[in-house]
């Protein structure tokens, strides 16, 4: 129980620090808001941006779980991260400290890209064109995004008993915070540059303080095996 525990917490936080990193969160906010801009009911609003955040969370769940899904069940691969994988943890993750502390600069591939015409169609179609935009938006990964997500959550779901519902957990961690703006901007909140600049400088300590951790337990991993 212990151990499930610490999986679903692992998972659950470095979603949330996917989503109040920069890139993602400067995409998420200006995403939400340009949505609300084509709904005039602030119920409405608030059920597009819920529909935005349900789709970018099932973009990553869905990748998730077929990476775990697809590596744990060919037996070849299966019995080389088996023999293995314990011992790329401790590497695995103090690159991602690194790179979530910026010693290590990461250029991640371009990912799904929308035009700008495309997206205001989307946004006009509603809830349903609502989700599909966080969908594709989710596939944009960034740097930072990128490693958390390839270089952290992958490898502890292939090490977890429960790897395939993990994915989904790091999903609803992304949509948290996507969701809070969305309420707020529903609400028509006056502060919120102020709450968005808040949390970007709350981001940065959350993430120089998880890259000392990654580092930490990376480096007591390392000593413990070898």
């Amino acid at each position: 129980m212990t151990e499930l525990l610490a999986s679903f917490g692992s998972a659950l936080w470095l979603g949330i620090l996917t989503s109040i990193s920069p890139c993602p969160l400067a995409t998420n906010v200006a995403a939400v808001s340009f949505i609300a801009r084509k709904v005039s009911h602030p119920g409405l609003v608030l059920a597009s941006g819920a529909a935005y955040t349900t789709g970018r969370m099932i973009s990553y769940a869905v990748i998730g779980i077929i990476l775990v899904n697809s590596l744990l069940s060919v037996p070849q691969v299966a019995q080389f991260l088996q023999k293995y994988m314990n011992r790329a943890v401790g590497p695995l993750l103090v690159a991602t400290g690194l790179v979530l502390l910026g010693i290590i600069k990461l250029k991640a591939p371009a990912g799904f890209s929308l035009s700008q015409k495309g997206q205001d169609k989307l946004a006009g179609a509603g809830i349903p064109g609502a989700f599909l935009l966080g969908m594709i938006f989710a596939l944009a990964f960034c740097p930072l995004s990128a490693a958390l997500f390839f270089g952290s959550l992958i490898p502890l779901a292939i090490n977890s008993k429960n790897g395939a519902a993990l994915p989904l957990v790091y999903g609803v961690g992304t949509g948290l915070p996507v969701l809070i703006f969305a309420f707020a901007i529903a609400l028509g909140v006056a502060s919120l540059s102020l709450w968005f600049k808040r949390l970007t400088r709350m981001e940065y300590y959350m993430r120089m303080i998880t890259g000392i951790v990654f580092i930490l337990a990376g480096s007591y991993h390392i000593y413990a095996l070898y």
